[in-house]
């Protein structure tokens, strides 16, 4: 469509990954390609780092990327960026983790960047959450004792008919401090952020950085956690697998993450002539 550069933004899950949790052969491909004729590619997503970081090196990234939905912007390869850690007060974190214990939900775990504190030790949730890389020290215990930093964010695994009056009760109680954000299915994990972050609070900051303006800024998104970035990016485009709210926000709808959707966008937007076999 036009040579201009742009910045892409591409969420990880239900979006660039499949739902085996791979970038498919095509859409590395497209993404590779847009790379070499001098595009922008970063990753923002509710993850963790450390549940990031694979995909980062497996696209050859030499960019900033926006972790925890915008509590952690940072560059994994020059630590002399300008980083931003927006971490949640302790003390707001402990009522949470009170309520948590009141609702009786089956577990709930904060980060401190890679640092993992879990209440009651889960082997399939640890690998969930990628809590089992090398890089993470992790601590098993109440989170009432142990919890002793601002944590990066609060994720909570609710039992299934508590997730409603759990974020009913996130919004009565902490509505000015915190933004929270659920996961879809299987899991259903409520993630808790400090109040004002979003993926597009990252996403501006490093547009800023390489000096691109918001109307040649792609974003990808399938879930609740990218609407602010879709609706700030002026190519906002929805997974067809996204949920309805996102679709009727963004600019276009492409294929699902399990239909190369990334590629097939970019290939026609950016006109990229990628040879596939």
């Amino acid at each position: 469509m036009t040579k201009s550069r742009h910045l892409i933004a591409l969420d990880l899950d239900g979006t660039l990954l499949t739902d085996d949790k791979v970038i498919s052969e095509r859409t590395k491909k497209t993404v590779l390609k847009a790379k070499d004729e001098g595009h922008i590619v970063v990753i923002a997503t509710g993850r963790p780092h450390r549940a990031s970081i694979d995909y980062y090196r497996e696209l050859g990234l030499d960019t900033p990327m926006v972790n925890f939905n915008g509590a952690l912007i940072h560059h994994p390869n020059d630590h002399k960026w300008d980083a931003l850690h927006s971490p949640l007060p302790v003390r707001t974190a402990l009522k949470i983790v009170d309520t948590c214990y009141t609702l009786g939900v089956r577990n709930v775990l904060a980060e401190v960047r890679d640092h993992i504190y879990i209440d009651r030790y889960d082997e399939e949730l640890m690998e969930i959450f990628h809590a089992n890389t090398q890089d993470s020290i992790i601590k098993i215990g109440s989170l009432k004792t142990e919890l002793d930093e601002d944590p990066t964010s609060i994720l909570i695994h609710p039992q299934e008919d508590h997730i409603q009056a759990l974020r009913d009760h996130l919004d009565q109680e902490h509505a000015s401090v915190i933004e929270h954000r659920k996961w879809g299915a299987p899991w259903n994990v409520i993630e808790i952020v400090r109040k004002g972050l979003s993926k597009a609070v990252g996403l501006e900051k490093i547009a800023r950085y390489y000096n691109i303006p918001s109307n040649q800024i792609i974003a990808f998104g399938d879930e609740d956690n990218d609407l602010e970035m879709i609706e700030y990016a002026g190519v906002g485009v929805a997974m067809n697998n996204g949920i309805d709210e996102l679709k009727k926000l963004a600019k276009h709808i492409t294929a699902s993450n399990e239909e190369d959707g990334i590629g097939i966008f970019l290939e026609e937007y950016l006109n990229l002539n990628v040879h596939t076999n």
